[in-house]
């Protein structure tokens, strides 16, 4: 395990569990984060709980005492990690009718799902040659690392995996299936789907990359550059430290050193993935945007329109 480093503590966490009035735990979780100091974004649906928050480490426990306390969140799967920049600025409880949206009615990960996998037993399903590996997430998160020979949807959105799975991926061929994305809630939805499609044996990479890199030593630590996080550090390496990728303002796409360096690149506007898609409307948008940015920056605000939350 990773000692801390950095006086913020970073938790991501989900549930899948019945929630029978999810506005009233809105309003109780927006409450308590909001005493608590804390910052960052909760999804809560009657399928359950996401989100990833920051703050104070005695706030980010407040939290966790109270969800399990709370006989729904038994089993809360939780991340945690430490940073001293401040991921998020703002502190959102939303409703949604998915904690991650894969559109899919019916889907239930509560009830059935793929066989969890830890360590070293994901290295063996790795080097297994019958075992078709799934990288789950979206392509612009496959761009900053993934598993050696991990297969990628080539995804936009989660939206599509279903499609994915349909045309590319056959329970009769592919017999033994084993996926993983950064935290392990998109692989509950996915491995269902499978699941209920007919495949035999699937499995998934339990708590996700981010359990992984926690878990393992450097020897048997299999993973292949950065993970990207839904949150203002935009990647991780494999010491679960910040990585060295920044997010372009205008398409959201994680930036290496390299691309920013390019002369594409435009800070606050553009980079390479989107100049081409670039109107001038949008340009002038996001100039304006950049300017009021760089604005409150010199009056030493945070302007909201930089924040990744």
């Amino acid at each position: 395990m990773n000692a801390p480093t950095g006086d913020i503590r970073v938790v991501a966490l989900y549930k899948f569990t019945p929630i029978e009035d999810p506005a009233a735990l809105q309003a109780e979780l927006q409450s308590l984060c909001t005493q608590a100091g804390l910052h960052g974004t909760l999804l809560v649906a009657e399928e359950g709980l996401n989100g990833t928050v920051a703050g104070p480490s005695a706030g980010i426990q407040n939290l966790l005492d109270a969800l399990q306390a709370d006989g729904r969140f038994e089993g809360l799967s939780c991340k945690e990690s430490w940073t001293d920049t401040p991921p998020f600025w703002r502190m959102k409880v939303r409703l949604k009718k998915e904690i991650v949206t894969m559109g899919v009615p019916g889907t239930d990960p509560a009830r059935l799902n793929g066989t969890r996998v830890r360590g070293e037993e994901w290295n063996a399903l790795l080097d297994d040659p019958e075992v078709v590996v799934i990288d789950t997430r979206n392509q612009y998160e496959v761009d900053v690392g993934s598993f050696p020979g991990a297969v990628s949807p080539n995804t936009q959105s989660f939206r599509e995996f279903p499609a994915f799975a349909d045309t590319q991926l056959d329970p009769r061929q592919h017999r033994k299936v084993a996926m993983f994305c950064t935290g392990g809630i998109r692989c509950e939805k996915s491995t269902h789907y499978l699941l209920s499609q007919g495949f035999a044996e699937v499995y998934h990479l339990d708590g996700g990359i981010l359990q992984y890199l926690e878990d393992m030593q450097q020897k048997d630590n299999r993973w292949q550059g950065e993970c990207f996080v839904f949150d203002g550090r935009v990647s991780v390496d494999k010491a679960l430290q910040p990585g060295r990728h920044t997010q372009c303002h205008g398409c959201r796409h994680p930036l290496t050193p390299e691309e920013r360096a390019d002369p594409r690149f435009e800070e606050g506007i553009c980079c390479p993935h989107c100049i081409d898609s670039l109107t001038a409307e949008k340009r002038a948008r996001a100039a304006e945007r950049h300017k009021q940015v760089l604005l409150a920056e010199a009056r030493a605000e945070q302007h909201l329109g930089k924040s990744q939350s």
